[in-house]
């Protein structure tokens, strides 16, 4: 592999961002020297379908089964694999995962929320924003055959709490 493009302060020439070496190479972050802090995360997102749709999931009528309860069993093993899905990030023996889904009828969505915690070097919204994503995504799956046009919005993390960096609320 060429090499010669990566070259220079990987730091500064990628605007801050962390996962690069200093000769502009992925890596996983070092987080060997940070102190061990409780971390927690909260991530939602929406999922908006058709109002039959909705009734189906309400009713506990789907084909397929209970399908906020799969949801939320997927979003919590979604949670504890995020190292394995996205490159990079750190495996962590997160303590607690809760996953939550709330039915609006009046815009036809469901309303999934999910926080995660550990004890550890290093934030937990990849996980949380990973749960979140795999629940809309396995709601989707138990309802597309009778509304292929669902669409999965607004998936961010809504706090932070804990490490070096501190609390941060969306605002």
């Amino acid at each position: 592999m060429d090499n010669s493009k990566h070259s220079g302060n990987a730091e500064n020439a990628q605007g801050g961002l962390t996962h690069f070496d200093a000769g502009g190479q992925a890596h996983m972050v070092d987080v060997g020297a940070k102190n061990e802090t409780h971390r927690v995360a909260l991530a939602g997102g929406t999922i908006r379908m058709k109002p039959e749709t909705l009734a189906i999931v309400q009713s506990g009528s789907a084909k397929k089964g209970d399908v906020i309860g799969i949801a939320r069993i997927a979003a919590i093993m979604a949670a504890k694999r995020t190292s394995d899905l996205i490159p990079l990030c750190h495996p962590l023996a997160l303590t607690r995962v809760a996953v939550d889904f709330d039915i609006d009828a009046a815009s036809s969505s469901i309303h999934c929320t999910a926080r995660v915690e550990t004890y550890g070097k290093t934030g937990v919204e990849m996980e949380a924003l990973t749960a979140v994503q795999v629940g809309l995504l396995t709601i989707y799956d138990m309802c597309k055959a009778v509304d292929r046009g669902m669409v999965m919005t607004d998936v961010k993390v809504l706090e932070k709490h804990g490490g070096k960096s501190g609390d941060w609320v969306a605002g």
